[in-house]
């Protein structure tokens, strides 16, 4: 299986994936770096901030990026009496 990069750009500058995971292919593999993305900010919404221009870089094993998961784009934040809630009420 091929072997993927997830390098993490945010508030805290580059945090470089030298491990990396195995996944069956591309679309496996950016789906994790949705997963990732939202925890990251997850873990930022618990400490009181919420940074949305960070970013995940996927590469493959030759360092070519296959895709950029940006954080921004894997979230939707709605404020009180935007009109948006569950159900379309």
């Amino acid at each position: 299986m091929p072997r993927y990069y997830f390098h993490l750009y945010n508030g805290t500058g580059l945090t470089s994936d030298e491990e990396g995971q195995e996944f069956a292919d591309d679309k496996a593999a950016e789906q994790a770096a949705v997963a990732g993305a939202r925890s990251v900010l997850a873990d930022e919404v618990r400490n009181g901030q919420l940074d949305l221009d960070g970013r995940v870089e996927v590469t493959n094993g030759d360092g070519k990026v296959i895709t950029v998961v940006q954080f921004g784009d894997v979230v939707r934040v709605t404020r009180p009496g935007s009109g948006s809630s569950p159900g379309g009420v």
